[in-house]
């Protein structure tokens, strides 16, 4: 059996590195290496395999498909070696996360810390981005994200539900004679999360609560568009508008009064939920389903 030098081992673990971070530059800050030397490293694997493992781009560097191959077995790989050298099954490492925006500055953010009270030993990366995924790299370890729970080829599980409801600041509502008047919205802003779920219209959080809670009422002309919920949240707060607010997001701006419902409880089932999502190839690291299911239990704890 054909055994690994110890400059073949570290080859591979520089281009385990690399392509994580999708980045020469990157891989060489982690490895304490000059950029340089991770390209000639890489270049010595390529030779050695006979395959071309990344594209060079202007910018970036970007896997192929033999790349992306052999990059999820070192990955599990790698967690296999990482887990036997501490002595089992490690909660030990890092984990990339990836989730939309608004989840992770109103929900995920701000309980992290206890994720990491109880695994002291292990590491999050978080990405945010309203970006698909591509799981078939390894790069992202997890994903929470905001949709119908239809993931073709990847496992998820609902983490929770959500609800839709009209929100605004005290003072814009009393301005504009909104308090228990769901028609008069006629003259006021509304705020559009733009890119809610994948391929939604820009409109059609609004739409759906319309429908669903004031039928008849037609949305003014006057608007102002995001991508992002939270972003249409916090432009409410400063009064800028009425925003469709997602109770999972909005509710403590709600407790804290800078965010009322002016036309009262007229919560709506959102048709979406939000979902832990991840490669079904195989089991999930120790580390990683430590975090798959402490987030199950943040949910649980919170109900």
């Amino acid at each position: 059996m054909a055994t690994l030098t110890a400059s073949q081992f570290a080859n591979l673990h520089t281009f385990l590195v690399a392509a994580r971070h999708a980045s020469f530059a990157l891989a060489a800050q982690e490895l304490a290496l000059t950029p340089s030397a991770v390209s000639h490293r890489i270049a010595r694997l390529e030779a050695g395999l006979g395959l071309r493992l990344f594209e060079r781009l202007t910018r970036q560097v970007k896997l192929t498909q033999d790349g992306e191959r052999i990059f999820a077995a070192l990955q599990i790989g790698w967690d296999g070696l990482h887990a036997a050298l501490a002595g089992g099954d490690a909660l030990t490492g890092s984990i990339t996360v990836h989730a939309r925006p608004s989840i992770a500055q109103c929900w995920l953010v701000p309980r992290l810390a206890g994720f990491t009270a109880q695994y002291p030993d292990v590491s999050i990366d978080l990405r945010v981005g309203n970006d698909s995924v591509d799981f078939r790299a390894g790069q992202v370890d997890l994903a929470l994200h905001y949709g119908d729970g239809n993931f073709p080829g990847l496992a998820s599980r609902k983490l929770m539900d959500e609800w839709l409801a009209p929100v605004c600041s005290p003072d814009y509502a009393r301005e504009h004679g909104l308090l228990d008047a769901p028609h008069q919205i006629q003259d006021a802003t509304v705020l559009h999360d733009t890119l809610a779920w994948p391929a939604c219209a820009p409109d059609a959080e609004w739409r759906l609560w319309l429908d669903g809670q004031a039928p008849g009422v037609n949305l003014p002309a006057r608007s102002l568009r995001f991508d992002r919920a939270d972003l249409c949240a916090q432009a409410a707060i400063h009064h800028a508008g009425v925003a469709m607010g997602r109770r999972q997001l909005v509710q403590p701006w709600l407790d804290s009064g800078q965010l009322i419902l002016p036309f009262g409880d007229f919560s709506l089932d959102s048709p979406q939920a939000y979902y832990l999502v991840h490669s079904g190839r195989a089991a999930l690291p120790a580390r990683v389903q430590a975090l798959f299911d402490w987030l199950l239990g943040q949910v649980s704890v919170s109900c």
